[in-house]
């Protein structure tokens, strides 16, 4: 059973290579070398930001996006300068908002809005998988909601994290770390 969380989001979807970007002639990853959490990789398309891992060799990065996207990769730090810094920014707790393109052309209706609704979930507060659900029209579908929270490919910019049970406790954390990484992003948030 694949275990990555973005290859599952992937073949959740039934988004394989032959979809979107298979007009790709490459993305661009960069690696944040040092940060609180790890190395930390970052993939662009010519749309913007499209995933976001760690910890992982550059190998294993570029391997999981010729997985997903079926496309090239070139390490280019000018292109990925920008996320990386606003990241180490945030992960240091003196940025409180992304200024980044996004990339989610490879998501369903419902994951698309799923994930734009966590991003409006302001710094330092939290919603639950269930308004989430009720936001977008299906309020039985809170754990629709937590599988796609789970598979985020861009976690931390799209602040997964931010999301919590209706009962206030932490319910999981897709990326590594678990809920112990979710528990410090929260954290860190609230200093």
């Amino acid at each position: 059973m694949e275990k990555n969380p973005y290859l599952l989001m992937m073949k959740r979807t039934g988004n394989s290579s032959n979809s979107s970007h298979q007009h790709l002639q490459g993305v661009a990853i960069g690696m944040l070398s040092s940060s609180p959490i790890g190395p930390l990789w970052v993939a662009l398309s010519d749309l913007g930001i499209m995933l976001v891992g760690w910890p992982m060799e550059q190998s294993e990065f570029t391997h999981m996006l010729q997985k997903c996207f079926n496309t090239n990769t070139v390490y280019d730090k000018a292109r990925t300068e920008e996320p990386l810094h606003q990241l180490s920014e945030y992960l240091a707790g003196i940025r409180r908002q992304f200024n980044l393109s996004l990339d989610l052309t490879r998501m369903s209706p419902f994951q698309s809005q799923v994930l734009q609704l966590t991003m409006d979930i302001p710094y330092a507060q939290t919603s639950t998988y269930k308004k989430i659900a009720a936001r977008i029209g299906n309020p039985h579908a809170a754990r629709a909601v937590g599988r796609m929270e789970a598979t985020n490919p861009i976690p931390i910019i799209i602040p997964c994290h931010r999301v919590i049970g209706s009962d206030g406790s932490l319910h999981g954390y897709g990326g590594p770390g678990g809920i112990n990484l979710k528990s410090w992003l929260l954290k860190l948030e609230q200093t």
